[in-house]
């Protein structure tokens, strides 16, 4: 008792230091991130043009290490690249600290109003913060646009255009094609940083790289409409003023023109892939083409010349680095432990991995299956919880597109395959999670839907039985289509290892099957079926690729790699370009320097990431040698479907539990509105995850304002 209660003391103090320096941090990275933005701001402004760059360039243009490269990279490339490093630290400072849950539930409440879901055309449901940032963003947009034309306008007279032969309107065509391509460069900065799969920028704001794939959409229909404008703008100009020879014009040290458009015909290339019609119907042509963004940006950095590419640079830095974190860990098969088949065309893929991996529930992984396409990735929802199941992690996949039909009729044929090669990226999810604050969680699912969900409930099932806390109830309202579909609720449990006092958890499922007027009987039912896969010696259990302490990994490896960048691009400049060039940039052609300069980013990325990556890999290797030898035999049953066998007596506790709290409804579909309206509750989280009727459904019940108590949250899944 005397050694805890000393403790005690020491333990608040260093809780008290930790969330001090949490929120320093905090304010810091809050900082810079609004100076990043007053400086977009101040851009295009005439007190910035005429007395802020002088000041700048006297400093910075005269260097011998840089040049006028350092300007850029010291304004526009260093603030993202501190933020994420700072985010970094901040983020393993959480993951450490344990009060976790109180201070996001409070900012939470707080900001609830501001929360609530409002459904816009062509954005889908967004909440009334995101509508806010992106009307903002919006707004900076036009403000850089109309800045740049209210200064250049009025000095385009007919005597100022008379030497050059040009009419005043072709004079500011011009003009205004070289703006949209610079308001578009804004939009390039910010492009990647949605896709950054273990970004701590996105994560620090408390965001997650699967929702915010929306905000790379927007940001990829609005840069390409504005390089599309800035490409036809000077098109038409040249035609105008017959000069359509610079098309093809490759500058030394000047504008690649030519560059320029085969960086413009690959991202339209890409870009119309992308629209749903297409994406939906010919998902593979929309995979293989959005590759091309790396012509893309190659072209890019070739057309504009690499000073000012590195505008754009910390997001596609930041994005390289991650990539390429990725591509490491995709290089090793991981041991796949066995699959559930069930009758509705989906899987469930079990996983071997260490206890050090852990994650959150709503979190993905990606799957790669060699012997189906080496190149396709696909992301799928995670089912299993990390505590409740230490040493597994699933995955469940419907068999949709023509990917995961395969590798369903792969593995439910009756000469199954006894061992799959598969390889992993991931899992990729939020740093915390909310669901406790709630009284209620009510859960909406529309057929495959379902899956987020099931890895929050077997969450909830360990939380509610080892820490002894009061958890929320759950109440699982599921739409399908068919009987057949209802087997997905076998997977609310695990394929073993389910706590045996699974009834603590206060979970009511109501399954609607809208196509059925009755149950299907017994004889037409098709069993679940699990298939276990012989070990293989090269086949290693899943672990966190930079260890325990990933996210100050993460932070060196962006630090240092961006250090060996600037080091080796400033003995690159001073001695070897500055003692041809002189700072002129007039003679030292500009595609070898952007080329010199985009190997030297690959190189540090890859030597930084590398180190890490071997060097954590080395630690982890005990642990998976640990779980490989404590791997034994093969199980060779199957666990019965709970709900297909109802008439017979239910194999476990938990599967007896689950049975009974669970009502059918054949032929209807669930009133929403009802249910929700009648809940009383203080808190209800309402989470939907199905078809965008049924969300839009949800998000505009719960922005009624006819009830105060509902917290909507749309759940983005994968399948």
């Amino acid at each position: 008792m005397a050694q805890t209660s000393s403790s005690s003391p020491s333990l608040k103090a260093s809780s008290s230091v930790t969330n001090d320096l949490q929120a320093t941090i905090m304010a810091l990275i809050l900082i810079v991130t609004i100076g990043y933005f007053l400086l977009l701001i101040v851009t295009p402004t005439n007190m910035y043009r005429q007395i802020w760059t002088p000041k700048i360039k006297a400093h910075t243009t005269n260097s011998t290490y840089f040049g006028a490269q350092g300007r850029t990279l010291l304004m526009n490339t260093f603030p993202l690249i501190f933020i994420a490093v700072l985010g970094c630290v901040y983020l393993h400072l959480w993951k450490k600290s344990n009060n976790k849950n109180i201070n996001r539930f409070e900012k939470k409440q707080k900001l609830a109003i501001w929360r609530r879901p409002i459904i816009m055309k062509g954005l889908g449901i967004v909440s009334r913060i995101e509508l806010g940032f992106f009307v903002m963003f919006i707004a900076l947009l036009v403000w850089t646009f109309a800045s740049y034309l209210h200064i250049i306008f009025p000095t385009i007279t007919p005597k100022s255009v008379a030497n050059s032969g040009e009419k005043v309107w072709e004079a500011k065509l011009e003009d205004s094609g070289l703006r949209l391509g610079l308001v578009g460069n804004i939009c390039l900065t910010f492009l990647f940083v949605p896709v950054t799969r273990g970004s701590s920028v996105l994560q620090v704001f408390g965001l997650t790289s699967e929702a915010s794939v929306k905000y790379h959409i927007w940001l990829g229909h609005i840069v390409m409409t504005l390089f599309s404008a800035h490409g036809i703008c000077y098109i038409i100009y040249w035609a105008s003023t017959h000069q359509l020879s610079e098309m093809l014009k490759w500058g030394k040290t000047d504008i690649s023109n030519l560059a320029g458009e085969l960086a413009l015909l690959s991202g339209l290339v890409l870009w119309i892939a992308t629209f749903p019609k297409i994406r939906r119907k010919m998902f593979e042509l929309f995979f293989y083409t959005h590759h091309f963004y790396i012509l893309f940006v190659v072209f890019f950095v070739f057309h504009v010349g690499v000073s000012y590419a590195c505008i754009m640079l910390p997001g596609f830095f930041l994005f390289m680095v991650d990539r390429f974190l990725r591509f490491l860990q995709s290089r090793s098969n991981v041991r796949l432990v066995s699959a559930r088949v069930l009758p509705c065309e989906t899987l469930e893929l079990n996983f071997s991995k260490t206890k050090g991996l852990s994650y959150t529930p709503t979190s993905i992984m990606f799957v790669n299956v060699p012997s189906i396409s080496k190149l396709q990735w696909h992301p799928f929802t995670i089912t299993s919880s990390s505590n409740l199941e230490p040493e597994k992690i699933s995955v469940a996949i419907k068999g949709e597109g023509s990917w995961s039909k395969k590798l369903y009729q792969m593995i439910s044929s009756p000469n199954s395959v006894d061992r799959l090669n598969v390889s992993v990226e991931g899992p990729y999810g939020p740093p915390s999670t909310h669901f406790l604050r709630h009284d209620l969680l009510v859960m909406i699912s529309g057929g495959s839907g379902i899956t987020p969900f099931i890895s929050i409930i077997r969450e909830l099932i360990h939380t509610s039985e080892s820490q002894k806390c009061k958890t929320p109830e759950i109440l699982l309202i599921s739409v399908f289509k068919n009987s057949e579909d209802l087997t997905m609720l076998d997977l609310l449990l695990p394929i073993s290892g389910a706590p045996s006092e699974t009834c603590k958890l206060g979970l009511q499922i109501e399954a609607f099957v809208t196509r059925e007027k009755q149950p299907v009987s017994t004889e037409d039912k098709k069993n679940v079926r699990t298939i276990w896969f012989k070990p293989n010696p090269s086949d290693k259990p899943i672990t966190p690729i930079l260890g325990q302490n990933n996210w100050l990994w993460l932070g060196a490896i962006i630090s240092c790699s961006f250090l060996i960048f600037l080091i080796s691009l400033g003995v690159l400049n001073r001695y070897y370009i500055y003692p041809i060039d002189n700072n002129t940039n007039d003679i030292f052609s500009y595609p070898i320097k952007a080329v010199l300069n985009m190997l030297i980013i690959c190189i540090s990325i890859v030597i930084t990431s590398s180190a890490a990556f071997v060097w954590n890999k080395r630690q982890s290797g005990t642990d998976a040698k640990q779980i490989q030898n404590m791997e034994g035999a093969t199980p060779m049953a199957s666990p019965n479907s709970w709900f297909y066998n109802a008439d017979r007596e239910m194999e476990s506790l938990p599967q007896q539990s689950l049975f009974q709290s669970t009502n059918l409804h054949f032929g209807e579909r669930p009133d929403l509105k009802r249910i929700l309206f009648e809940r009383k509750e203080s808190s209800v989280g309402v989470l939907v995850c199905g078809p965008k009727r049924m969300r839009h459904e949800v998000a505009n019940i719960c922005s009624s304002g006819l009830a105060s108590n509902l917290h909507f949250e749309s759940i983005s899944f994968s399948w």
